[in-house]
C-alpha cells in the first residue's frame, strides 16, 4: 500500500515523515489494512490535504475519528460519502449554518463536504484511520502526533486562519494555536448530546467569514 500526500503538505511536513513514530504508524496502518476492513479507503487517508493544499487553507475544522461504519468515512472530518445518510452531528452542523445565515433554508446538499475543502476548509480528523466497527481503534498509534504537527505547522507558518474547535477534545488539541495570529472559535460538540449546550447559536460560520473578509480573503460558501 503506497499512499502519497499532496506536494505542498509533503514539503511543509517533511520532518515528520522521517521520525520514528511515523515509521511505526505507517507499519501499523499497513498491517491493519492487510488484515481487515479499515476506513477510509487507502486513497482517501490524506484526502483532506489533497483537496486543500497548505497555502490554500483558510479554515480548519477539527474532528476526532473517521466514521467506522461501512461506506461512511471519506477522509474529511464530519463528512460522509455521497448517498450516505447524514450523521446526526453533520445534521446539526447544517442546522446551525441555516440559522446562522439569518434563518435561510439552505439548498439540500449531500454530506461529502468536498465543496468546502476545495474553498480552503481543512476538514481534519485527529486520527486519520479506524478499524471497521471499532471506534477509537487507531488512537494512540501516532496519528495524534502527526495531526498535532499539522496544527502547529499551520499556526507557525500561516496567518489569519480560523480554527473551529468543537468539544473538549478539539479544544485541548488546539491549545497551542497562536491566538495572536489566528482566530480560534470554540463551542460544544455538534453531537445530539451536546449541541443544545452552546453549539446551536454559536454563529461560527458567519464569524469565520467576517474574519476572513476583514483580512482580505474571500468568504466560504457554506451551502
Amino acid at each position: 500500500m503506497t499512499v502519497k500526500i499532496e506536494p505542498s503538505w509533503e514539503s511543509a511536513l517533511q520532518d515528520e515523515f522521517s521520525k520514528e513514530y511515523f515509521k511505526k504508524l505507517t507499519a501499523f496502518v499497513k498491517e491493519e489494512y492487510q488484515e481487515g476492513s479499515v476506513y477510509p479507503a487507502p486513497q482517501n487517508i490524506f484526502r483532506a490535504f489533497d483537496l486543500c493544499p497548505f497555502d490554500k487553507v483558510k479554515v480548519v475544522i477539527l474532528g476526532q475519528d473517521p466514521y467506522h461504519g461501512a461506506g461512511q468515512a471519506n477522509g474529511l472530518s464530519f463528512a460522509v460519502n455521497d448517498g450516505v445518510a447524514t450523521p446526526p452531528s453533520l445534521q446539526n452542523i447544517f442546522k446551525e449554518i441555516a440559522s446562522d445565515w439569518e434563518g435561510r433554508t439552505l439548498p439540500k446538499r449531500d454530506g461529502d463536504l468536498s465543496r468546502w475543502a476545495e474553498q480552503g476548509v481543512l476538514l481534519l480528523n485527529a486520527t486519520l484511520t479506524v478499524r471497521a466497527r471499532t471506534a477509537g481503534s487507531h488512537q494512540g498509534k501516532g496519528w495524534e502526533e502527526f495531526t498535532d504537527a499539522v496544527i502547529r505547522t499551520l499556526s507557525e507558518n500561516r496567518e489569519h486562519l480560523v480554527f473551529l474547535l468543537w468539544g473538549n477534545y478539539a479544544k485541548a488539541k488546539g491549545a497551542h494555536i497562536d491566538r495572536a495570529r489566528h482566530l480560534v472559535l470554540t463551542a460544544p460538540h455538534p453531537s445530539p448530546f451536546s449541541a443544545a449546550s452552546g453549539f446551536f447559536g454559536c454563529k461560527h460560520f458567519s464569524k469565520a467569514n467576517d474574519y476572513l473578509i476583514a483580512h482580505g480573503e474571500a468568504p466560504i460558501d457554506w451551502s
